[in-house]
């Protein structure tokens, strides 16, 4: 079955920062979209320790790893119920809602290669009355790709142009860069350029106790050391070829100490100097990898970040530099519009040629479907 035009599908979404989960309700026509309601729902504190604790490496007897998977899907369930109501739609007026749930591990590169996303889609279908696609990555590991980046397949549909050869990077806790040739010959391609926000906002948790830092004001206030910024960037990961993808699971705290002495130097200066890493390893790889680029879309919380983005035009001085606002999606939401777009061709039996993005043998569907 092709969707209607202008259907309504829900996206949903919590990446890892873990603050809290994000819903959006699209109507879609054609290659267009509009947003018509959207909610960040919190999870409750207790939660958030439950699934960063996993995320450490705390192991779980098997009974306590179900229960959390029922847990966050009831918390999903519940933030598509909540966005219903606050734009005032019923369950039976949404074709499908796409469900992201929660990475806790991301490990393409192990043996096997694996991805764990919980939010048991069983339990989001029950309690929304939604169809209900989730389970976005599993199907591409195990077709020898890496599951990620996903966005490119939304970033290709929205902002291609025969016109300039583009790029759009996601800044979330990992950045995602989708590169978007002019040419219509030459495939899209997209892959992890490394950190984002991770080591910004776990610095400045463990240092200040906030959450992230607003506009990269921390940061401003330090200075970058090279010799931090070039340890860091010793990291084989940066020189990898594509198809790559990688996770918090690399780059955290505990990975920044073991390659440079971060805790001799003063807090804001690191900060500084992770927020140089986050735009020095985007550029680079933009310009390895299309370096005829002549426009980067930003979308992610990192958009919001006014330090990063004059980073970023500081080592691009020749692109033009905006959010994906310009283009008509809000940055903020863009990833969580994502899912419904990926639950929109899954229900329509699409499959998505992401082979050169995730390096998977063939192009399939995204998603499973858990009818209501």
């Amino acid at each position: 079955m092709v969707p209607a035009a202008g259907e309504l599908h829900v996206g949903l979404n919590s990446g890892t920062s873990m603050d809290g989960i994000d819903a959006a309700l699209v109507r879609f026509d054609g290659a267009r979209v509009k947003i018509l309601q959207t909610l960040q729902t919190p999870y409750p504190d207790d939660l958030v320790q439950r699934l960063r604790a996993l995320v450490a490496g705390h192991a779980l007897p098997v009974a306590g790893l179900a229960a959390l998977d029922a847990a966050v899907g009831r918390r999903f369930a519940d933030a598509a119920n909540r966005l219903l109501s606050a734009a005032g739609v019923p369950a039976a007026e949404v074709r499908a809602l796409g469900c992201h749930g929660q990475t806790v591990y991301h490990g393409p590169d192990d043996s096997p290669p694996v991805t764990v996303q919980l939010g048991d889609p069983n339990v989001v279908a029950e309690l929304t009355g939604i169809d209900t696609v989730a389970d976005f990555r599993r199907r591409d590991v195990a077709g020898g790709g890496h599951g990620a980046p996903l966005a490119p397949a939304l970033h290709a549909a929205l902002f291609r142009s025969a016109d300039e050869d583009r790029a759009v990077v996601n800044i979330g806790g990992i950045a995602n860069l989708t590169l978007l040739p002019a040419d219509a010959n030459r495939p899209v391609t997209g892959f992890d350029s490394g950190p984002g926000n991770c080591l910004m906002d776990q610095w400045i948790q463990e240092r200040r106790g906030n959450p992230y830092d607003a506009d990269g004001a921390w940061a401003a206030g330090g200075r970058v050391s090279g010799e931090l910024l070039e340890a860091l960037r010793a990291d084989s990961y940066f020189n990898r070829p594509p198809p790559k993808s990688t996770g918090v699971e690399t780059f955290h705290l505990a990975w920044a100490r073991r390659r440079a002495p971060i805790d001799a130097h003063p807090g804001a200066d690191v900060q500084a100097t992770f927020a140089e890493l986050t735009a020095t390893t985007i550029a680079t790889a933009l310009e390895a990898h299309l370096p005829a680029a002549r426009r980067l879309l930003v979308c992610g919380g990192g958009a919001a970040n006014a330090g990063l983005m004059g980073r970023l035009r500081h080592h691009l001085p020749e692109l033009e530099i905006a959010p994906t606002d310009e283009f008509g999606l809000p940055a903020r939401w863009v990833e969580v519009v994502l899912f419904a777009y990926l639950a929109r061709e899954a229900i329509a039996g699409r499959p998505l040629d992401l082979v050169a993005v995730t390096g998977a043998r063939c192009p399939h569907l995204f998603g499973t479907i858990y009818p209501a």
